[in-house]
C-alpha cells in the first residue's frame, strides 16, 4: 500500500514514490499513453511531417536558384546547405506541440488524475518530453527521406551522420522542455501553441540555416555565431559533409559538435529543472 496524506477535506492523497527506477518506470508509463495517442490521432503525425516537407520543397526550388552557398554553386549544393537547417528547424519547432499538449492535459484535468496516483511528480513531464522526441525522430527519419530525393546526400559516413542525428535529437529533447515550461505558464491550448512558436522564428532564422552568415550586418553576424541553433547545424554540416560550413573563429564555428552538446545540455538541465519547479507549484 503507498503512504496517503490526508487532505484538507478528509481525502487521502497517495504520495508519490522516490528513487530513479520509479522516476523512470514512471514516465515510460506516461510516455507511452501519449505514443499511443499519436497513434489512434494519426492527424498529429500527419500534419507534423506536412510542415518541414513544405519547407523543403519550398526553399529547395524556389530560392535553391537564387542563393549561392560559398564555395560551391547551383541549386543541388544549395539543397545540400540547405538540410542541416531544415533538419534542425524540424526539431525545434516540435517545441510548440509540447507546449500545447501539456496545456491541454492541464486544463482537461488530466494531471490531477496523474496527482491522484502514487507516481513521481516529475514522471509527467519526463513522459511527455519523451513521447515528443520520438515522434520527432519520425518526422526527421520521414524528412531525411525526402531531403535524399531532391538531391541531399551524406558525404563523411554513416556513423557521423549518426552522430549529427543524435545531436539534432538532443537539442530537440532540450527544447520540448522550454514547451513544456511555456504550457504550464498559459491558461489556454491555443495560447501555449502561440507562445511556442513565437519566439522560434527568430531564433531559427538569424542562423545560420538558410543563408550563410558572412551576408548579415555585422552585428547580426555575432548574434548568429552564438546562437544554439547556429552550433547544431554547423555540426550536421561538417559531419554530414555538406557544403557551407563556416570558417569562422567563432568558438561555436570552429568547434560546432562540443557547442552543440554544451547549450543542448545546459539548455536542457535550466529548463528542466524550471518546469519540474513550476509543475509541482502548479498541483500543489
Amino acid at each position: 500500500m503507498a503512504a496517503t496524506t490526508p487532505t484538507a477535506i478528509g481525502h487521502e492523497i497517495p504520495q508519490p514514490r522516490g528513487g530513479v527506477v520509479q522516476i523512470l518506470r514512471d514516465s515510460w508509463v506516461v510516455a507511452r499513453r501519449n505514443l499511443r495517442r499519436m497513434t489512434r490521432i494519426p492527424e498529429i503525425v500527419v500534419f507534423g511531417l506536412m510542415q518541414p516537407v513544405m519547407f523543403v520543397l519550398l526553399f529547395s526550388y524556389v530560392m535553391g536558384g537564387a542563393i549561392q552557398v560559398p564555395g560551391s554553386g547551383g541549386g543541388s549544393s544549395y539543397r545540400e546547405f540547405l538540410m542541416a537547417g531544415i533538419f534542425a528547424q524540424t526539431v525545434t519547432f516540435a517545441t510548440a506541440g509540447a507546449s500545447a499538449g501539456i496545456a491541454e492535459d492541464m486544463t482537461k484535468g488530466l494531471v490531477d488524475r496523474f496527482r491522484s496516483l502514487p507516481m513521481a511528480r516529475s514522471a509527467v513531464l519526463v513522459g511527455r518530453t519523451l513521447a515528443d522526441v520520438v515522434q520527432t525522430a519520425f518526422t526527421v527519419l520521414v524528412l531525411a527521406a525526402v531531403a535524399l530525393v531532391v538531391g541531399w546526400r551524406v558525404h563523411e559516413g554513416v556513423l557521423k551522420a549518426l552522430g549529427a542525428f543524435v545531436l539534432l535529437l538532443l537539442l530537440g529533447y532540450a527544447f520540448s522542455w522550454i514547451g513544456a515550461l511555456i504550457g504550464l505558464s498559459v491558461r489556454s491550448p491555443e495560447a501555449a501553441t502561440s507562445a511556442g512558436l513565437i519566439w522560434l522564428f527568430p531564433l531559427t532564422f538569424l542562423s545560420n540555416a538558410f543563408v550563410p552568415v558572412t551576408t548579415m550586418p555585422g552585428w547580426l553576424q555575432a548574434i548568429a555565431y552564438w546562437n544554439p541553433f547556429s552550433a547544431t547545424v554547423q555540426a550536421c554540416r561538417k559531419l554530414f559533409g555538406n557544403p557551407g560550413v563556416d570558417t569562422s573563429h567563432v568558438w561555436p564555428m570552429a568547434h560546432p559538435v562540443e557547442a552543440s552538446l554544451a547549450w543542448s545540455l545546459l539548455i536542457l538541465a535550466f529548463f528542466s529543472w524550471l518546469a519540474v519547479r513550476k509543475y509541482r507549484n502548479a498541483i500543489a
